[in-house]
C-alpha cells in the first residue's frame, strides 16, 4: 500500500500451474492499424457465464479501505494498494503522478487472468453508466503492441461491455453474453490494452484486436463495488485509474482527474 510515500508490497501470490505463451506475436503490417494488441488466436470462453455477488453496502474489511465516487467521477492512483510479488514500483517516464506508476515484471499471463489481482473497492453513490480508461504505457522496446496490455473485470457491476462510437458492442467471453471480442478474453475478463508506438503515458483503454472499442461499465444501485486489475502483458505499466459517468467527455474527466478520490480506511 503506498502511504505517505512508502511503498509496501504483499509477498503472496497464489502460483497456478497454467501453460503459457512465452511470445507474444506482433503486427505483421497487413493491416495498417495500430488500435490493436499483440495476439495468440485463443478461444477461451465460459459457456454459463459468472455469478455476480452484486454489490456491497458495506467498506470490504478484507481489504482494509475503498475509493469514493464523488460527482460522477473515480480517479485512482494505481500504485495506491497492496500489490502481489511480481508488480513493481518505477518512477521513470514522463506525464505520471504520485509515487510513479506500477509494471509487471513476473511471466507473461497471456491466457491466464485472475493470476496477480489487484482489487480496488470503490464506492458508488452516482449509479449509472461510466467508462474506464487508465493512463498507461508500454515499457520495453518500441514496438506498441507489445507489452501494452492487462486484464480488466467488474465482477460484480451489472454490465460490463466495450462500444465503439457506431454503438456496436462486445461483451467478456464468459459472460454469457454475446458477440465477444476478438483476441482474448475469458471468465468476464476483457483484455485491455493501448495503442501506438509512442511509449509516452496514453489516457486510453480498448478491447477487441483489430477493431478497438472503448471500456464501460453499468452500476444499477450505490454501493461498493470491485475493480479488478491483473497482468497479461509483461512491461505494461500503468500509471492511473480513471472512471467517469458517461455523460461526461474525457477530456472533461482527465480535467477533473488531478483531484484524486478518497480513499476511506475500514476494518
Amino acid at each position: 500500500m503506498i502511504s505517505s510515500g512508502t511503498l509496501v508490497l504483499s509477498c503472496s501470490e497464489e502460483d497456478l500451474t497454467e501453460i503459457l505463451e512465452t511470445s507474444e506475436e506482433t503486427d505483421d503490417g497487413a493491416t495498417g492499424q495500430d488500435d490493436m494488441d499483440n495476439e495468440d488466436n485463443d478461444s477461451d470462453s465460459d459457456e454459463e457465464g459468472n455469478t455476480d455477488p452484486g454489490p456491497t453496502d458495506e467498506c470490504p474489511g478484507d481489504i482494509g479501505f475503498v475509493f469514493e465516487e464523488a460527482n460522477g467521477i473515480l480517479s485512482i492512483e494505481f500504485e495506491d494498494n497492496d500489490f502481489p510479488e511480481g508488480w513493481v514500483l518505477k518512477n521513470d517516464g514522463d506525464d505520471i503522478s504520485g509515487n510513479g506508476y506500477m509494471q509487471w515484471e513476473g511471466d507473461p499471463k497471456m491466457n491466464a487472468p485472475g493470476n496477480g489481482t489487484v482489487v480496488f473497492p470503490v464506492r458508488i453513490t452516482q449509479p449509472g453508466t461510466y467508462r474506464f480508461i487508465w493512463n498507461s504505457s508500454f515499457r520495453m522496446g518500441d514496438d506498441g503492441t507489445e507489452h501494452n496490455d492487462s486484464w480488466l473485470r467488474f465482477p460484480d457491476a451489472d454490465d460490463f461491455f466495450g462500444r465503439k462510437g457506431d454503438g456496436s458492442v462486445v461483451y467478456p467471453n464468459g459472460s454469457g453474453k454475446t458477440p465477444n471480442p476478438n483476441g482474448s478474453s475469458s471468465d468476464g475478463w476483457f483484455k485491455i490494452y493501448r495503442s501506438g508506438d509512442d511509449n509516452s503515458f496514453k489516457w486510453q483503454a480498448s478491447t477487441s484486436d483489430h477493431d478497438a472499442h472503448d471500456i464501460y461499465v453499468t452500476f444499477s444501485n450505490s454501493g461498493v463495488y470491485r475493480i479488478e486489475i491483473s497482468p497479461r502483458s509483461d512491461f505494461h505499466g500503468i500509471d492511473r485509474l480513471l472512471l467517469f459517468e458517461e455523460n461526461l467527455s474525457q477530456n472533461e474527466a482527465i480535467d477533473a482527474a488531478d483531484t484524486f478520490s478518497v480513499r476511506t480506511s475500514c476494518e
